[in-house]
């Protein structure tokens, strides 16, 4: 027996909630599924993304040379004492190399070592790095107040890197502080036409004029770099204690062993002057980042001890 039309009709319309229900929870339930899979995708991409990171930290310091160049990088950001661990590290992995004893000698010269790293300086001595040897001896000298040895070794370091900008500030001043003025002239003029982008070659050269007499000169160079009053200040009392011998003004503490903030060449930025006899680091290509370094040199370190070790050296010029 047929039923009724009408009543086929409402049993349909009846049931056609229930059916868009069915349809709406599988196609919420497809939609779940779909951003749960993306979730996942996403989450295996990061994953794999930072293990592929940590292969490629850990490779780049494979070779010799790299890691010489992170380390170059801590010293670059004043970590001298963490430098003096990774160094253990590369030359247990590596062997002793002209390039890893420089870098040594450096990081025991700034951790207030003098002994252990004049040793050091001096082994560089009839090396490739013959120059950075005769560089840290002088600054050594420097250090001890003695500039007439100091200028003996600089020199010695200069006529192996005669274009080395900052080694030439360091000529000059140290000249200055030996009374040898007229001497000074010719390195500080130097350093500034080959780096004049650096305070430490534009506060020298201010000095040098400051302590022959010439005040115009001095002043124009200094408000063409936006020094601070500060540094003005520095120089003119460094200038003084030059023209005369024995009076109350140390300028190694002005511009030696003491950091000073100098206006570079726009209002907005500001650089420190290098201590001139006490060179704070060594100069070379590489990132600022010393967390991300850190991480790298550990990754070497802790591979170094599953390599056989080999001697490997590298050279490089002076900073």
């Amino acid at each position: 027996m047929k039923k009724p039309v009408r009543s086929v009709a409402l049993q349909h319309a009846r049931s056609l909630p229930f059916a868009i229900a069915v349809m709406a929870l599988a196609v919420s339930g497809c939609a779940g599924m779909k951003d749960q899979y993306a979730a996942s995708t996403d989450a295996q991409q990061r994953a794999a993304a930072e293990v592929a990171a940590d292969t490629k930290a850990g490779a780049t310091v494979d070779t010799q040379a790299t890691y010489l160049k992170l380390v170059d990088q801590m010293q670059r950001e004043d970590l001298w004492f963490a430098s003096l661990a990774h160094i253990d590290a590369l030359e247990q992995r590596w062997g002793i190399s002209p390039e890893s004893t420089r870098v040594r000698a450096d990081a025991l010269r700034q951790t207030g070592q003098a002994i252990p790293a004049e040793t050091a300086y001096k082994r560089l001595l009839g090396t490739s790095l013959e120059s950075a040897g005769y560089r840290g001896l002088g600054l050594l000298a420097g250090s001890r107040g003695n500039y007439a040895e100091a200028v003996q070794l600089l020199t010695q370091a200069q006529r192996r890197s005669p274009t080395d900008a900052l080694l030439l500030s360091d000529l000059g001043y140290a000249n200055l502080r030996a009374g040898r003025l007229e001497d000074a002239r010719l390195p500080l003029m130097q350093a500034l036409q080959l780096r004049p982008d650096s305070a430490q070659a534009q506060a020298n050269l201010a000095l040098y004029f400051e302590a022959t007499n010439q005040q115009d000169q001095a002043r124009a160079l200094m408000d063409a770099n936006r020094m601070s009053e500060a540094t003005r200040r520095a120089v003119r009392e460094a200038a003084l204690q030059i023209r005369i011998p024995g009076g109350s003004v140390e300028p190694a503490a002005l511009l030696g062993s003491a950091s000073m903030p100098v206006a570079a060449s726009t209002a907005s930025r500001t650089e420190t002057v290098a201590a001139p006899l006490a060179l704070k680091r060594a100069r070379w290509s590489g990132a600022n980042n010393p967390p991300e370094i850190a991480n790298r040199l550990n990754t070497a370190a802790t591979s170094a001890t599953e390599t056989p070790l080999s001697l490997n050296s590298t050279s490089r010029g002076t900073p």
